[in-house]
């Protein structure tokens, strides 16, 4: 039978487990302010204390010991000991592999070993971040044995897009010969098309006089439509208008010819498409040149086809431009409704007060207007502005 005495001294040796709770919030409060004090270390700068800090909080094995671990790392790179974070990289990744900081570790190493001179091959990894890293690094450390490496990256079946995208964008950058003999031979190639209209697009970017030739013979030899529009957009994004032109001139695909005449305007070529304009008969062609004007901002040519063009569907085609060009087209637009009497002009100059949401100008037209069809639908489009001058307007005719 125990004794009171047995019992009391138990109680001695055995600490309750209250007791092992405190003591477990006390070292966890501990981990925490030498985890603060690493940080904080950090923003100061103060390398050694930071890596001091964090190997304190490693030894106490707190749940943060992996993103210690991660920052001990970063703190010796930064004070000059590559050798030593190097080692907290290698420890980190063997001690705690599912940790989330595992792929911060390795973009770290990357920077390390760079820094160092050593040209990791980018393949050796399976992350694509950790890939591209390299791939940048080694392109900038050592061009001779990154080229082959970026092709193999470009022709693999297996690299994601991520990473033949970025092959690419390396590949144009590069200044060397051997570069852009390649790039121009993916351009020219049709095996991959994707890759193709790719490698257009970063000719029109980096390419220089030399890549606009090339671009001309892609375009000239390809029967491709998407080609033949990434050639058009790496023209404009180069401001090649001299080009966008002779395509909008010469070319017999009516997809082709529209996208030059959209790529003129974006490219601010007014007297281009108005030259076009006065040269090329066909109706359809001109409608497109309108559109061009229009996305140029070529409110003058715009005008002058509304009031002067023979063929009325034109008129009416550049009268809705004007119309969407904002408010600052009203006076032309008055203009226009004065001087043609045509009722069809005339319905789409309402149009494009409409759009506009000119109250003011409708109201005017529908007090003013004689021919009752006209008067009626400018009133109907008042009805549905809901402005505040126009429903006033609406009240008026009430009463």
């Amino acid at each position: 039978m125990m004794t009171a005495v047995m019992v009391a001294m138990l109680a001695i040796a055995s600490p309750a487990p209250d007791a092992f709770a405190d003591a477990a919030e006390v070292e966890t409060q501990s981990a925490q302010a030498v985890y603060n004090q690493g940080t904080q270390a950090l923003d100061r700068s103060e390398w050694d204390a930071a890596a001091d800090a964090f190997e304190r909080v490693v030894a106490l094995k707190d749940s943060r010991a992996d993103a210690a671990l991660y920052w001990r790392a970063y703190a010796l790179n930064k004070s000059g000991k590559r050798d030593a974070a190097l080692k907290t990289l290698a420890a980190l990744k063997a001690g705690y592999p599912q940790s989330r900081w595992v792929r911060d570790a390795g973009a770290l190493e990357l920077e390390i070993r760079q820094a160092s001179g050593q040209t990791p091959a980018p393949a050796a990894s399976d992350n694509d971040e950790l890939k591209l890293l390299a791939l940048s690094g080694l392109m900038q450390a050592d061009p001779e044995r990154a080229l082959p490496l970026v092709k193999q990256m470009l022709q693999s079946g297996t690299a994601s897009p991520k990473i033949r995208e970025r092959a690419m964008f390396v590949l144009a950058q590069s200044g060397s010969p051997e570069a852009r003999q390649a790039l121009v031979a993916i351009a020219k190639g049709t095996s991959n098309p994707e890759l193709q209209v790719e490698a257009i697009r970063y000719l029109g970017l980096f390419g220089g006089d030399e890549g606009r030739k090339v671009l001309g013979d892609v375009f000239a030899s390809s029967k491709d439509l998407d080609v033949g529009r990434a050639v058009l957009q790496a023209y404009m994004v180069s401001g090649d208008r001299a080009h966008l032109l002779e395509v909008a001139r010469t070319t017999t695909h009516p997809e082709l010819r529209r996208q030059a005449f959209q790529m003129l305007g974006a490219s601010g070529a007014r007297e281009e498409l108005w030259q076009l304009y006065q040269q090329n008969k066909d109706v359809d062609s001109r409608r497109e040149i309108i559109n061009g004007l229009f996305i140029s901002g070529g409110k003058d040519q715009i005008q002058q086809i509304a009031t002067k063009d023979p063929d009325m569907d034109l008129r009416i085609e550049a009268i809705q431009r004007l119309g969407l060009m904002g408010k600052d087209t009203a006076p032309l637009l008055k203009s226009i409704y004065s001087s043609d009497k045509d009722a069809h002009v005339r319905r789409a100059v309402l149009n494009g007060f409409f759009v506009q949401g000119n109250a003011t100008a409708l109201i005017e037209i529908a007090k003013q207007e004689s021919d009752p069809a006209l008067k009626r639908e400018a009133v109907q489009k008042l009805s549905i502005m809901g402005s505040k001058e126009a429903t006033d307007y609406m009240l008026e005719l009430l009463k």
